[in-house]
């Protein structure tokens, strides 16, 4: 397969997942974007900052911008929680802004062979990690596809709603 072709496959799939989880917070309020339904800390809308969090931090690495270390200090303690002071509206934006900005970097990236250099992070600080930009797309597709199905089983918790079902209603 060629490149373009490869990278076109792999960036509808990501696209794709994403639909997916955005399906699932589809139509909610802030008040239900907040709300735990499970025994986990997780919610809809924590899921999507941490979710547009997680490929701006990956395209700041494939672009290689992202910082060398990250400390403990550095991280948020506040990634998978919608605030007081965030709304879903805003969140999604991010979200979006963040997915567009992804998916960019990786168009304009000339070879899925090419090897980046991870930041170092607390949990692994006498490590360094080198993946090529083809890992780092995939990471980002598993790490959506991964939160779809807590935010599945949080927005069904929520309000009853599926979003197997939802996905089949919206194609018709």
């Amino acid at each position: 397969m060629e490149m373009s072709q490869e990278r076109d496959d792999l960036l509808a799939i990501v696209a794709d997942q994403r639909k997916n989880f955005l399906c699932t917070v589809d139509g909610i309020t802030d008040k239900q974007a907040v709300a735990r339904t499970t025994v986990s800390e997780l919610t809809l809308g924590g899921l999507v900052k941490h979710l547009g969090r997680t490929q701006r931090t990956w395209f700041a690495v494939i672009g290689g911008t992202a910082p060398a270390e990250f400390k403990m200090s550095d991280l948020d303690p506040d990634v998978y929680r919608m605030t007081e002071s965030e709304t879903l509206a805003g969140l999604l934006d991010a979200f979006q802004a963040a997915a567009a900005e992804f998916d960019r970097v990786v168009r304009d990236e000339p070879d899925l062979d090419r090897r980046v250099t991870l930041p170092r992070y607390p949990w692994s600080p006498d490590q360094t990690v080198v993946w090529t930009v083809r890992h780092v797309l995939l990471h980002v597709f598993r790490e959506i596809a991964h939160h779809s199905g807590h935010a599945d089983i949080i927005r069904e918790a929520l309000d009853g709603a599926s979003t197997t079902a939802r996905m089949a209603a919206a194609r018709g």
